[in-house]
């Protein structure tokens, strides 16, 4: 049984949070984009407690989030968004995995929490 398989529902897409970005993330997205990295920072980011962060749009979804064509960087998306659902918070806090289960649709609801953690290691 598998433990995930993304739904592409933009769940994972809302938050005030933002999405930390690295600068070799930085580099990738803005020439996917065909920008330079300091137009993509000063577009696309925002800086909090001394880190940079993919802004939210006034909707509280990542600003590449769009509705009708989903993640407009999907291709080269941010670590963050690669590794969901399998953020080690998840993997250590059943209580926190059921949350995310319960939000997720991706989340196999038949799966146990066991599994969801062997299934992450392979």
């Amino acid at each position: 049984m598998k433990a995930f398989e993304c739904k592409q529902c933009g769940t994972c897409c809302y938050g005030e949070g933002g999405v930390p970005v690295e600068s070799s993330e930085i580099e990738r997205i803005a020439c996917f984009l065909a920008l330079t990295p300091d137009s993509f920072i000063q577009q696309y980011c925002q800086e909090k407690h001394g880190r940079l962060y993919i802004a939210s749009g006034a909707d509280g979804f990542c600003v590449f989030h769009d509705q009708g064509k989903r993640c407009r960087i999907h291709p080269v998306k941010p670590r963050p968004c690669s590794l969901w659902p399998f953020y080690p918070t998840l993997l250590k806090e059943k209580e926190n995995w059921e949350m995310a289960r319960d939000a997720c649709p991706g989340i196999n609801a038949k799966c146990s929490f066991e599994d969801f953690v062997r299934q992450s290691k392979e």
